[in-house]
Protein backbone atom coordinates (compact mmCIF):
# COMPACT_ATOMS: atom_id res chain seq x y z
CA UNK A 1 0.00 0.00 0.00
CA UNK A 2 1.36 3.45 -0.92
CA UNK A 3 -0.48 5.42 1.73
CA UNK A 4 1.72 6.49 4.63
CA UNK A 5 1.19 4.91 7.98
CA UNK A 6 -0.84 6.85 10.50
CA UNK A 7 1.47 8.68 12.92
CA UNK A 8 -0.32 7.18 15.92
CA UNK A 9 1.03 3.77 14.88
CA UNK A 10 4.50 5.00 15.87
CA UNK A 11 3.49 5.84 19.43
CA UNK A 12 4.61 3.58 22.23
CA UNK A 13 1.92 1.98 24.41
CA UNK A 14 3.23 3.99 27.37
CA UNK A 15 3.03 7.34 25.55
CA UNK A 16 0.18 9.79 25.91
CA UNK A 17 -0.52 12.01 22.90
CA UNK A 18 -0.92 15.65 23.94
CA UNK A 19 -1.07 17.47 20.61
CA UNK A 20 -1.59 16.38 17.01
CA UNK A 21 -1.71 19.04 14.29
CA UNK A 22 -0.56 19.67 10.74
CA UNK A 23 1.30 22.76 9.61
CA UNK A 24 -0.76 25.88 9.13
CA UNK A 25 -2.43 26.07 5.70
CA UNK A 26 -0.52 29.26 4.87
CA UNK A 27 2.58 27.12 4.24
CA UNK A 28 1.01 26.53 0.80
CA UNK A 29 0.41 30.21 -0.08
CA UNK A 30 3.54 30.46 -2.22
CA UNK A 31 2.60 27.33 -4.19
CA UNK A 32 -1.00 28.50 -4.63
CA UNK A 33 0.21 31.92 -5.83
CA UNK A 34 2.59 30.32 -8.33
CA UNK A 35 -0.18 28.04 -9.63
CA UNK A 36 -2.58 30.99 -9.98
CA UNK A 37 -0.04 33.05 -11.91
CA UNK A 38 0.85 30.12 -14.18
CA UNK A 39 -2.82 29.37 -14.89
CA UNK A 40 -3.43 33.08 -15.57
CA UNK A 41 -0.58 33.12 -18.09
CA UNK A 42 -1.93 29.98 -19.77
CA UNK A 43 -5.43 31.48 -20.00
CA UNK A 44 -3.96 34.68 -21.48
CA UNK A 45 -1.99 32.65 -24.03
CA UNK A 46 -5.11 30.73 -24.99
CA UNK A 47 -7.20 33.87 -25.28
CA UNK A 48 -4.86 36.29 -27.05
CA UNK A 49 -2.74 34.09 -29.32
CA UNK A 50 -4.24 32.84 -32.58
CA UNK A 51 -5.82 29.44 -32.09
CA UNK A 52 -3.71 26.54 -33.31
CA UNK A 53 -3.20 22.93 -32.37
CA UNK A 54 0.20 23.72 -30.81
CA UNK A 55 -1.15 26.56 -28.62
CA UNK A 56 -4.21 24.54 -27.59
CA UNK A 57 -2.07 21.52 -26.62
CA UNK A 58 0.51 23.68 -24.87
CA UNK A 59 -2.05 25.45 -22.72
CA UNK A 60 -4.01 22.28 -21.95
CA UNK A 61 -1.01 20.18 -20.90
CA UNK A 62 0.58 23.15 -19.15
CA UNK A 63 -2.61 23.52 -17.11
CA UNK A 64 -2.58 19.82 -16.27
CA UNK A 65 1.03 20.08 -15.04
CA UNK A 66 0.27 23.17 -12.93
CA UNK A 67 -2.78 21.55 -11.30
CA UNK A 68 -0.94 18.24 -10.76
CA UNK A 69 1.98 20.07 -9.11
CA UNK A 70 -0.35 21.97 -6.76
CA UNK A 71 -2.22 18.74 -5.97
CA UNK A 72 1.04 17.06 -4.95
CA UNK A 73 1.93 19.95 -2.63
CA UNK A 74 -1.52 19.85 -1.04
CA UNK A 75 -1.23 16.07 -0.54
CA UNK A 76 2.19 16.48 1.09
CA UNK A 77 0.76 19.13 3.43
CA UNK A 78 -2.23 16.94 4.24
CA UNK A 79 -0.20 13.89 5.30
CA UNK A 80 2.37 15.84 7.32
CA UNK A 81 1.66 15.68 11.05
CA UNK A 82 3.21 17.25 14.11
CA UNK A 83 2.66 15.10 17.19
CA UNK A 84 3.69 15.96 20.72
CA UNK A 85 3.45 13.24 23.34
CA UNK A 86 4.44 13.26 26.98
CA UNK A 87 7.81 11.78 25.91
CA UNK A 88 8.77 13.24 22.52
CA UNK A 89 8.05 15.59 19.62
CA UNK A 90 7.52 13.91 16.24
CA UNK A 91 7.17 15.25 12.71
CA UNK A 92 5.93 12.81 10.06
CA UNK A 93 6.08 13.72 6.39
CA UNK A 94 6.11 12.15 2.95
CA UNK A 95 3.84 10.08 0.76
CA UNK A 96 6.05 7.62 -1.10
CA UNK A 97 9.02 7.98 1.23
CA UNK A 98 7.73 8.27 4.78
CA UNK A 99 10.04 10.19 7.10
CA UNK A 100 9.60 10.60 10.86
CA UNK A 101 11.73 13.15 12.72
CA UNK A 102 11.75 12.80 16.47
CA UNK A 103 13.25 14.47 19.53
CA UNK A 104 12.86 13.09 23.05
CA UNK A 105 11.56 15.71 25.48
CA UNK A 106 14.23 14.66 27.98
CA UNK A 107 16.97 16.00 25.65
CA UNK A 108 15.37 19.41 25.19
CA UNK A 109 17.41 22.18 26.82
CA UNK A 110 15.83 25.23 25.22
CA UNK A 111 12.54 26.04 23.56
CA UNK A 112 12.19 29.18 21.44
CA UNK A 113 8.98 30.53 20.01
CA UNK A 114 9.09 33.01 17.11
CA UNK A 115 6.23 34.82 15.48
CA UNK A 116 6.54 37.24 12.57
CA UNK A 117 4.01 39.96 11.81
CA UNK A 118 2.57 37.76 9.04
CA UNK A 119 2.49 34.83 11.47
CA UNK A 120 0.54 36.89 14.02
CA UNK A 121 -1.97 37.96 11.37
CA UNK A 122 -2.40 34.45 9.92
CA UNK A 123 -2.19 32.46 13.19
CA UNK A 124 1.09 30.54 12.93
CA UNK A 125 4.55 30.62 14.45
CA UNK A 126 7.90 28.86 14.51
CA UNK A 127 9.05 26.54 17.28
CA UNK A 128 12.80 26.02 17.72
CA UNK A 129 13.67 23.06 19.91
CA UNK A 130 17.29 22.80 21.02
CA UNK A 131 19.11 19.97 22.72
CA UNK A 132 22.40 19.73 24.58
CA UNK A 133 25.25 20.36 22.18
CA UNK A 134 23.93 18.73 19.03
CA UNK A 135 21.52 19.27 16.17
CA UNK A 136 18.71 16.73 16.32
CA UNK A 137 16.58 15.37 13.47
CA UNK A 138 13.85 17.73 14.55
CA UNK A 139 14.92 21.15 15.77
CA UNK A 140 12.75 23.67 13.88
CA UNK A 141 9.05 23.49 13.09
CA UNK A 142 7.80 26.29 10.84
CA UNK A 143 4.15 27.26 10.29
CA UNK A 144 3.03 25.81 13.63
CA UNK A 145 -0.72 26.50 14.09
CA UNK A 146 -2.00 27.83 17.45
CA UNK A 147 1.59 28.51 18.53
CA UNK A 148 0.84 29.99 21.95
CA UNK A 149 -1.16 26.94 23.03
CA UNK A 150 1.43 24.53 21.68
CA UNK A 151 4.32 26.49 23.23
CA UNK A 152 2.56 26.47 26.60
CA UNK A 153 1.86 22.74 26.37
CA UNK A 154 5.46 21.97 25.39
CA UNK A 155 6.81 24.15 28.18
CA UNK A 156 4.61 22.35 30.70
CA UNK A 157 5.72 18.95 29.40
CA UNK A 158 9.42 19.81 29.41
CA UNK A 159 9.78 21.94 32.51
CA UNK A 160 6.58 21.42 34.52
CA UNK A 161 4.68 18.59 36.14
CA UNK A 162 4.17 16.14 33.26
CA UNK A 163 0.90 14.78 34.61
CA UNK A 164 -0.75 18.19 35.03
CA UNK A 165 -0.70 19.68 31.54
CA UNK A 166 -3.56 22.03 30.68
CA UNK A 167 -3.21 21.22 27.01
CA UNK A 168 -5.26 18.02 27.22
CA UNK A 169 -8.03 19.87 25.37
CA UNK A 170 -5.84 20.11 22.26
CA UNK A 171 -5.52 16.35 21.85
CA UNK A 172 -8.05 14.49 19.79
CA UNK A 173 -9.20 11.05 20.96
CA UNK A 174 -6.95 8.25 19.81
CA UNK A 175 -8.50 5.84 17.28
CA UNK A 176 -8.07 2.14 17.89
Amino acid sequence: MLAPREIDEYLLPTERRVIRVRQHWSVMLNDMTQASIALGILVALQRYLPSSLVIDNLTFYGGVVVVARLTIFVMLWWVERIVITDKRVMLARGILTHNIGMMPLGKVTDLTFERTLTGRMMGYGTMIIESAGQIQALNRIDYMPRPEEIYEALTELIFGDKKQTRSHLLAKPRRR
